[in-house]
């Protein structure tokens, strides 16, 4: 695919892969399973480079409009970020990972928040999909509500990356150590909550700060040896100790769902957020439609 150049800046690399990751996370999250995904990955890194276009023009005229940013905002959304990644400490070891220090990502914060005000300004005539539009599309695509089965699990990680063979025994042995403190917790509530301390305590994934909350995942969404384990398990059960490429793991597998067709009732909100979507990103299209006529867009 040719780079794109936006009155002869061009457009990274980087710029697209992010675009291209929102966009695979986003129809991912709303039914298109992952043959579908590989089948229209072609056409998805082409609407990922337009999106960074679109994204780039967005935020030259966000700059130039100068609009308005409160410094509440922006420490709102500091804060949520320190919450996200467990803490300030981890905070500015992430920051100081991308070579960033905190003012400067205070002002990458405030660029996104006046491209989030001028989106808002763009989409404010957007009507909500209606009751019948939600309906018409569940009829329309209702084959494509098939869920997968999938699992809810906490795990703990000792990561072994780069040991020698030494250090790997001695990981090994910390992680045997604590399994055996939380399988001796005795009843499952006990269990569910030694494992969560544990996890915050010693989990290398960042992952322990929610004591080791995976969430919902479906097969293949884990490395293989992790996948195995975690559909295997009962409910309740905490695993063996489980060698991956990232270290040893300990599972706790909390719930379970078995897959198949979906109703209009589990898919409703889902179906709503899509047409939302379309219908917002239709009216930024013709938005920055209009932005592109000021420039010079190549393709080299």
């Amino acid at each position: 695919m040719k780079q794109a150049y936006v009155n002869g800046q061009p457009i990274s690399r980087e710029a697209v892969q992010f675009e291209l990751d929102r966009l695979v996370k986003f129809y991912a999250s709303h039914g298109m399973r992952p043959d579908e995904i590989k089948k229209n990955l072609d056409k998805l890194v082409e609407k990922a480079q337009e999106q960074a276009i679109g994204a780039k023009l967005l935020l030259d005229r966000a700059a130039q409009l100068d609009m308005p940013v409160p410094e509440s905002a922006i420490d709102a959304q500091v804060e949520k970020v320190v919450e996200q990644v467990g803490g300030r400490d981890n905070f500015v070891k992430a920051l100081a990972a991308q070579n960033l220090t905190e003012d400067a990502f205070r002002k990458e914060l405030v660029k996104g928040c006046r491209v989030d005000a001028l989106v808002a300004k763009a989409c404010s005539g957007v009507p909500e999909p209606t009751e019948q539009e939600v309906e018409a599309y569940f009829r329309e695509h209702s084959a494509e509500f098939v869920s997968d089965p999938q699992v809810l699990a906490q795990h703990i990680l000792v990561k072994t990356e780069g040991m020698d063979a030494a250090d790997k025994a001695q990981a090994l042995d910390k992680i045997k150590e604590i399994r055996a403190r939380i399988v001796a917790a005795g009843e499952p509530g006990e269990v569910g909550q030694a494992f969560t301390k544990a996890a915050q305590e010693h989990s290398d994934c960042p992952s322990g700060a929610q004591g080791g909350s995976l969430g919902w995942f479906g097969r293949g969404m884990m490395v293989p040896e992790f996948d195995k384990a975690a559909f295997g398990m009962k409910c309740g059960e905490v695993s063996d100790v489980i060698e991956t490429q990232f270290g040893y793991h300990i599972i706790l597998k909390t719930d379970e769902k078995a897959g198949g067709p979906q109703t209009l009732v589990d898919v409703a909100d889902q179906i709503r957020d899509l047409l939302r979507h379309e219908a917002r990103g239709r009216a930024m299209d013709a938005y920055v439609a209009e932005l592109r006529e000021k420039v010079k867009i190549e393709y080299r």
